[in-house]
Order: C-alpha cells, then structure tokens, then sequence
C-alpha cells in the first residue's frame, strides 16, 4: 500500500488507515478482545495510520490500541491520531479553553501511553469555536509544552473547514467524504491542497449503506448510532448514514453497483474513488471483523476509477442523495 504525506506533519501514512469509532463504542456490543483484535488485522495488512478519540468507549479504544502497539512492538512504526474536546458537558464553545485541552490531552497521553501526542484533533466543536483564535493559542501553547506534536481539526461542515485552515498550525483536517457527500471536493480540497493542509477522510462507508450489505429493512441494536442517532438525537445526524435517509441511502447504493468492477465490492470501489482526489491524505474506514479491514486496504490497489465511472458517482449523487445534503455540510 502506498503511502501519503499528512499535510506539513512530516508524517508519510499508509493511504488507508483504521478508524477506531467502532472498537470503542456506539456500533453495538463489541468485547475488548474483538477491539485489540480489529487493531491487530489492521497492523497486519500494513496499516501504519490510526484514528481514535478520548470520548470513543470512554477511552477504552485508546487503551486498546495502546496495548496492540505494545505486544506488537510497533510504536515506532504507526502514526496514531486523537480527537479532544466532545467530554465536555455540556458540550458548549467556552469549553475549548487551555484549561481544559490539557486537562483532555493528558488524560490521551495516559491513555495511549506517550509523553506526546503525534496528531491532536478538536473533535467536531461548535462552529464558534473556529471563530475563537484564543483556542488555537490553547493548542500552540500545549504544542510547544511538549504535550502534543501537531494539531488539526476533525469538522462537521466545510464551511468549519475553511475558518479552520486560516489558522497557521493547523495542518489537518478530518471530514467527511465518499460518494453520499461530495460537497469538500467543490472548493475545501482546493484549498487544503494549496496551504498543503493534510486531509483525513472519515465516515467514508456511511455508516455501512455504502457496503451495499444493507436492506431497507435492517435493524440495528439499541447500542448502536444507527438505531439512535437516525434524527440526530445525540450528535450531529451527518454522521449516521452520512446524514442521508436511511431507506434513500440504500436505493441510491444500489444505483452505484453498474460503477463498481467485476473484481471489486462497493465498499472498495468507494473507498478507491475517495484515493483518487489528490487533497486526500489518508480514509480511515472503521471495522471489527478482520477480513473487512484486509478487503478495505486491498481497495487501495485498485485502478483509480475511470471518467465513466466518476460521472456515474455524479448522477447518483445529484439524483439520489444530493438535496439531502449539499447545503447542510
């Protein structure tokens, strides 16, 4: 698998990392062992780049991927980036003060069991906080303590995308993108790409319609965001499903089928057709079941998807799923 730069960090990642969302929480019942495990697949298939966050099974995936990185004696080998600011409560922009960055910060170190943390991420605050350079001093002044190495941004809106990369020491931003929400792709991954901003890609399978594993009549656990946050009751509804209505999301993964290869599945196709906009550092799909994790960084050795197959991503896109979602992130 290739690697790619992560923006200024100096940091070369392998071009599909691993989320870890569902190996700490919110996915239904996954055990520690299936946690460590998930980790474990990643690092064998070649994966060097890993997401996670303190608010992910209240740290338990940080814990999880600390222990995998110890046993396997690969902490120098693996690039591991941290989220901070959704312990907040309530979750409100006075939050995002240096007080409680450190107090988040060193509660990762621990977690994760460094004296730095390599990549620290606001994780998705109000969009206030872009507006507020006070912050971003907050972040400096933990960088220069030793305390973090770089710091980005993970965000809801391109519109937070934007505000966030007018600051200097923000050299990522993670956002979401895939065939369902096309919207970065119009003017962020132009500009990303000329401050060399790095960009990381999450929810790139929305939340699984873009397996093409899913029918309109599938039930999820009480547990999982799929089932809880369908109408944006506990986060941001952009991302269950991408924001897209479930039984909408399933009719328009079917309509992309005809684009994906003899060779391949949807989820690959889609994960390849992310890779192949050149403002994308890394996508960091999130699986417990290994043999996923192994498919989804074989997408990376596919060939880039051809002018056909684009145009047909464009077609579902503003057919299916486009004025659910264009204007809202």
């Amino acid at each position: 698998m290739q690697h790619r730069e992560l923006g200024t960090t100096g940091y070369d990642v392998t071009e599909v990392g691993l989320g870890t969302w569902n190996i700490g929480s919110d996915w239904g019942d996954v055990t520690e062992e299936e946690g460590r495990e998930a980790v474990r697949a990643a690092l064998d298939a070649g994966v060097d780049f890993i997401d996670t966050a303190d608010v992910y099974g209240d740290g338990a995936s940080e814990r999880r991927i600390a222990e995998v990185l110890d046993e396997e004696g690969a902490r120098d080998d693996v690039t591991v980036a941290t989220k901070a600011g959704r312990r907040l409560d309530p979750h409100e922009p006075d939050g995002y003060n240096h007080e409680n960055l450190e107090r988040f910060v060193d509660r990762s170190r621990e977690n994760l069991g460094v004296d730095s943390l390599e990549l620290l991420q606001l994780h998705c605050p109000p969009t206030e906080v872009y507006y507020r350079p006070e912050t971003f001093e907050a972040l400096e002044e933990l960088k220069d303590a030793g305390k973090i190495d770089h710091y980005g941004v993970s965000v809801e809106k391109v519109e937070e995308g934007l505000k966030a990369i007018e600051y200097d020491g923000v050299e990522t931003v993670q956002i979401i993108f895939n065939p369902f929400r096309q919207r970065p792709a119009d003017l962020f991954f132009r500009e990303a790409l000329r401050r060399r901003v790095g960009v990381i890609v999450r929810v790139p399978l929305a939340s699984g319609l873009l397996t093409g594993q899913l029918s309109a009549d599938d039930e999820f656990p009480e547990d999982d965001h799929r089932n809880y946050n369908r109408d944006g009751d506990a986060f941001d509804v952009g991302e269950t499903f991408a924001g897209v209505p479930f039984e909408t999301g399933v009719r328009a993964a079917d309509a992309l089928e005809p684009a994906v290869p003899d060779d391949a599945t949807l989820a690959q196709f889609t994960l390849r057709w992310i890779l192949s906009f050149d403002a994308v550092s890394a996508v960091i799909p999130g699986s417990t079941i290994p043999d996923h994790i192994r498919q989804n960084v074989a997408a990376a050795d596919l060939p880039e998807p051809s002018a056909q197959q684009h145009e047909l991503v464009h077609e579902v896109y503003d057919e299916h799923v486009r004025d659910h979602v264009h204007q809202r992130w």
